[in-house]
């Protein structure tokens, strides 16, 4: 099947949709000489410089993060106590180190009882609410009286060796024909490789799943359904986190990605041909006229074949093409095998990424598919919203895109479902920017949180060590700059339409004072609900809790599960807390200034009232 056909079919199928849409001119800083620069110079998009963190005391809002007592007064004397130990017991290389040996160790001696015991009054009790949906109620609501929401994730993993992980996802990243006969065009990003088939390895704060089969994928889904109704039933307002590489077999999520990239790719190679390589990319309109004249050059139609397919009345196009409009002609999911076919400038054909699909495979594509939309009408239900959890990039063009459905299909009153945004990503910036254009296209409510990002280290070494572009940020500095960069444009574009919601998912206390002084010159009031803020549980709750006693949308990121199968997360909380609480100590400062502060006050036994 030809390239032109292929698309010829799709502009048919899809004409309703393709449709030529100038975005609304944007300024990336939210001042007054900026805005008056951008109406001065037409659709010029403002370049953002970098940005200075605030270092203000958000006493526009009357919010104090130097008061202890507000900040701990849903905290007792214990729960100071403990959230003191185990900071300090993180700052220990050792302990960190060795920490799952030495659980285990301390599971031999003491037995399970006494194991348990010594966990729920340290790492566990520290950073996880409790063994089940019933058990985490009590903290859920009393966290709630202070002002703070939850968002429920049910963590439990598969305790595995590197050598079972490995072979669990080769075996599930392999399709049926690259075993017979090994593809070599497909790229070496979006190819399993057993090196880096442990995902866990260089990941701190993410939960990871490896496919076994279609029953445990179907039993994943119930856990998700399950976290739904329980936070649903905890409060009229929460959250349920998902992840993607839960509900299939993670070929199709890399095989969708590199057929996603291909065509961007495509989209960006037809711009340069047009003279447009400088521009960004929302302001990359193909000419029709020249698409056609590049397309015949290609060898993919003849001149008329192309002009009866692009000048179909139908159309209704005003003589260009962008982005948006090209990433619409994907669409067809009649047969999923259809998604993966990549554009070949070589030949001028549109060619499969694999030769062939089983039927099985088939099947298995489509029930990912099935399960995301289950997972979508229960949170509906429920009245719950859906955060879909970032991963790496060899699988996130494809867990955006399908969010990005889900999305179109579920936002149309409200923002249900919100999409995660990793910026230590150099592409951050305009992925956030294209989505939140077809949202304002199609009229439905845009939902993004925004992070910094969980796979830094794993992703540097996968690039270096396979030979590909490294996508993260060469500093922290730079993804700090690109933080600021999209979080002033989301604030924007709130200010400007009030329909997208916000999660500030972040630790860094500049970080939310800079937003806080945004939303403030904004006139964004905490009411709105449009912006929120996320933090652990168990981490910085001298920003949570102020923030939620404020009036301010603030919640806590809430992991439960058994203890013994919670061990995998236990282990890489300890280490990230490394890191934290080597380079900052204010939170334990904090934590022993509110405990003298009780002391000497005669607070010896300090009980919180709600």
């Amino acid at each position: 099947m030809s390239y032109t056909k292929f698309v010829a079919a799709l502009l048919r199928t899809n004409s309703g949709k393709l449709r030529a849409s100038h975005a609304r001119c944007r300024s990336t800083v939210a001042s007054t000489n900026a805005r008056e620069e951008k109406q001065l110079h037409g659709c010029g998009v403002v370049e953002m410089e970098p940005v200075e963190v605030l270092r203000q005391d958000a006493k526009r809002f009357n919010i104090d993060f130097d008061n202890t007592q507000e900040a701990y007064r849903s905290k007792g004397n214990m729960e100071l106590l403990r959230s003191l130990l185990v900071f300090k017991l993180c700052t220990f290389d050792f302990l960190v180190e060795k920490n799952k040996e030495l659980m285990d160790l301390s599971k031999k001696v003491f037995g399970q009882w006494m194991f348990e015991k010594m966990m729920k009054m340290t790492f566990y009790g520290q950073f996880v609410a409790g063994e089940d949906h019933i058990a985490i109620k009590p903290l859920i609501q009393k966290n709630q009286a202070f002002g703070v929401g939850a968002v429920l994730d049910y963590s439990v993993e598969e305790d595995l060796t590197q050598e079972e992980a490995e072979k669990k996802e080769m075996d599930s990243c392999v399709s049926e024909a690259e075993k017979e006969s090994p593809a070599d065009h497909r790229e070496k990003k979006y190819k399993a490789h057993r090196q880096f088939g442990d995902r866990r390895g260089g990941v701190t704060g993410a939960r990871t799943y490896f496919y076994a089969d279609e029953s445990k994928c179907d039993n994943q889904m119930e856990t998700f359904i399950n976290c739904i109704k329980a936070s649903g039933g905890a409060s009229a307002d929460g959250f349920s986190a998902i992840k993607m590489t839960a509900l299939g077999r993670p070929q199709f999520l890399l095989q969708f990605s590199e057929v996603l990239v291909k065509w961007r790719r495509f989209f960006n190679f037809l711009a340069v041909q047009q003279g447009q390589s400088e521009m960004t990319v929302l302001d990359q309109k193909l000419d029709m006229e020249q698409l056609k004249e590049n397309l015949t050059k290609l060898g993919v139609g003849t001149k008329e074949n192309i002009e009866k397919w692009f000048t179909s009345e139908k159309l209704g196009l005003p003589g260009t093409i962008d982005l948006l409009d090209w990433n619409s002609l994907i669409n067809d999911t009649t047969q999923i095998s259809k998604l993966l076919m990549v554009p070949n400038l070589e030949t001028g054909q549109l060619e499969p990424l694999l030769n062939k699909f089983t039927a099985e495979e088939e099947r298995q594509m489509k029930r990912m598919l099935q399960r995301v939309d289950v997972l979508a009408k229960q949170a509906m239900e429920s009245g719950v919203r859906l955060m879909v959890d970032a991963e790496q990039t060899y699988f996130q063009p494809a867990i955006s895109r399908l969010t990005l459905e889900m999305q179109r299909k579920f936002n149309r009153e409200k923002p249900l479902i919100f999409n995660t945004y990793q910026c230590y990503l150099k592409e951050a910036y305009d992925n956030v920017t294209v989505d939140v254009e077809l949202s304002r296209r199609e009229g439905w409510y845009f939902g993004a949180k925004l992070v910094r990002g969980a796979y830094m280290y794993q992703e540097r070494d996968r690039a270096k060590e396979i030979g590909y572009e490294d996508p993260i940020n060469p500093d922290y500095e730079a993804t700090n700059r690109m933080y600021h960069k999209c979080l002033e444009y989301l604030l924007e574009e709130i200010e400007h339409t009030r329909k997208p919601n916000i999660m500030v998912a972040t630790h860094n206390e500049d970080t939310v004072k800079f937003t806080l002084e945004k939303m403030y010159e904004m006139g964004l009031s905490p009411n709105e609900n449009k912006v929120y803020f996320g933090q652990l549980l168990g981490m910085c709750d001298q920003i949570s809790f102020p923030l939620g006693q404020a009036g301010f949308p603030v919640y806590k990121y809430v992991p439960y599960g058994p203890v013994n199968e919670v061990i995998p997360y236990l282990s890489r909380r300890a280490q990230e807390n490394r890191g934290f609480m080597k380079g900052s100590q204010r939170e334990r400062s904090l934590l022993l200034k509110e405990l003298k502060r009780r002391v000497l006050g005669g607070q010896i036994f300090y009980t919180p009232v709600y």
